[in-house]
């Protein structure tokens, strides 16, 4: 048993860009499922949104959050965050030679999906996460009262014996054994949920274990049914085997096609770089129909020099650049639900919070603007540090004997085949959705009684396999609850936006001890 001041369970950048900011005397540890190198934000290609252009504005960048978050948005966060944004990237250079630059030393912006402007700092040219998280990473090594746990993995959240706190968390190590962790704050920073897909761009790790857990000791829960499905995935033989980022189109690429033709023409105003869920939905009905979509690069210059990342995942994968063809596929990218959460992360229950992409603080509404996932990201990490550095030297005993889940099983059912969970959700809860299939879903998930399960007897599989069939049924059950279509949520027989029943309303799960008390509860929890 250990205790710390504070418990980070996540290692992706919003973790550790809480972890470096905080001061010294609090004593920090990072417990992560894998290493700290395998967290999501380590393959992002894309950059960080930030209004720096000479003729861009904080303005523009929050017209285009909440359109292509179809004005589900929370307002005050949008306002709040990507007002910071510029100073958040400029703070961040003066770390290390992070980001792109021209001759001059500007700031090398791109254009990416759905922007107005060229706003998008980069990388490494397509290797944004890399340099931010190495950056981060030698910044926590110089840390004092810092321990980090890999191949940790955490699966149950332990309240005080009233129900009213988080205190901490159980975990299985490497060697297989039960262990408890305590700590005055518990973090949450798992990342979402992509695996649960057949296709996605998300690390291995990521299968909503963290918004699990919360859910799982009654947390609230939101906008589960908001799943952004990134348009271009490497796609080879039925397989996905990489993210194609959005910045190459940005620079001039377009889908087409086996034939050549533009399959976005007259589509949306903004074609290839339209919203995500638009161009996603464009080529999946050109993929149920047979055809192969491909993205047309032959336009742009260097192009082995300007993505190499991209370049390298595609020749691994026999794609000779030189052809100027990529084929591609939609996949699972980023959820815009998660933990209910404040601004710089507090939950329902006091104790627990939840940063990056476990958490839902209203910033992305219904779909996410390109780029702006790792600025909230870092956004979170910078500011629940400036507020734990305030509060954590106010005393707090640590209660030693946790409440008790009594589960209403204590054996385990017959799991599905992780496969078959992903398979699945691909077809019913996938890209485009309607009642008959969201039926059939919902019936098939509720056989499992997964939330049930009694996690102690469980391998780490078998955890991991509980976990994706709680959050494939909070989906599920949130995708069939809202009849319209919105963002990432496109139901074809619901096709419309329905704003006088569903604008700026969500949804919100909250479960008690083996019981759903408001699965369907609605309220306009995100107010103008």
């Amino acid at each position: 048993m250990t205790e710390d001041d504070v418990l980070i369970i996540g290692s992706g950048i919003a973790a550790l860009q809480f972890a470096v900011q905080l001061t010294d005397d609090v004593n920090v540890r990072i417990l992560t499922k894998e290493k700290l190198r395998t967290a999501n934000s380590y393959l992002a290609q894309g950059g960080i949104a930030a209004a720096l252009g000479k003729t861009d504005h904080p303005g523009k960048h929050m017209i285009d959050t909440l359109e292509a978050g179809r004005f589900h948005n929370n307002q005050d966060v949008v306002h709040e965050v990507i007002t910071a944004a510029p100073n958040l990237i400029k703070n961040l250079d003066r770390q290390g030679d992070i980001f792109d630059k021209n001759q001059k030393g500007e700031w090398l912006l791109g254009m990416e999906g759905a922007h107005s402007e060229k706003r998008i700092v980069h990388g490494g040219g397509d290797a944004t996460g890399k340099n931010v998280m190495e950056n981060l990473i030698t910044r926590l090594k110089q840390r004092c009262n810092l321990s980090v746990e890999e191949n940790c993995f955490a699966y149950e959240l332990l309240l005080n014996t009233e129900q009213t706190r988080c205190i901490g968390v159980k975990a299985k190590t490497s060697a297989g054994t039960i262990q408890k962790f305590y700590g005055k704050h518990i973090i949450i920073a798992t990342g979402g949920c992509g695996q649960l897909y057949t296709y996605t761009s998300n690390a291995k790790t990521v299968s909503g274990d963290g918004i699990a857990m919360a859910y799982l000791a009654g947390v609230e829960i939101v906008d589960m049914e908001f799943i952004q499905f990134h348009p271009t995935l490497l796609y080879i033989n039925g397989e996905t085997k990489g993210l194609i980022s959005e910045a190459v189109r940005g620079e001039g690429a377009i889908l087409v096609t086996d034939d050549g033709i533009p399959i976005m023409e007259g589509v949306h105003p903004l074609k290839d770089l339209g919203p995500r869920h638009v161009v996603s939905q464009r080529i999946y009905e050109y993929l149920k129909k047979g055809k192969q979509v491909y993205l047309d690069i032959s336009t742009i210059d260097n192009f082995r020099k300007r993505f190499p990342s991209i370049t390298s995942i595609c020749e691994e994968n026999g794609i000779q650049i030189s052809n100027g063809k990529i084929p591609v596929a939609p996949g699972s990218h980023f959820l815009m639900g998660g933990i209910k959460t404040d601004l710089i992360g507090r939950s329902s229950i006091d104790g627990l919070y939840a940063i990056g992409e476990s958490s839902c603080t209203g910033l992305h509404g219904a779909n996410r603007l390109a780029s702006n996932s790792l600025l909230e990201g870092l956004f979170q990490g910078e500011h629940l540090a400036k507020w734990i550095n305030k509060t954590c030297k106010e005393p707090y005993e640590i209660e030693r004997s946790p409440y008790n889940f009594v589960p209403k099983r204590e054996k385990l059912v017959c799991l599905p085949d992780t496969q078959q969970i992903k398979d699945l959700m691909m077809e019913r809860v996938g890209i485009v959705r309607d009642e008959v299939n969201l039926k059939k879903q919902q019936a098939w998930l509720n056989q499992f009684r997964a939330e049930s399960i009694h996690l102690d007897t469980c391998s780490t599989e078998e955890t991991t396999k509980v976990f994706m069939l709680c959050i494939a049924k909070l989906i599920t059950d949130a995708a069939l609850a809202r009849t319209e279509s919105r963002g990432g949520h496109f139901r074809s027989d619901y096709p419309r936006e329905e704003d006088h029943q569903w604008l700026r309303k969500s949804i919100i799960h909250h479960y008690y001890q083996g019981m759903e008390k408001s699965n369907e509860h609605i309220e306009t929890a995100l107010a103008t």
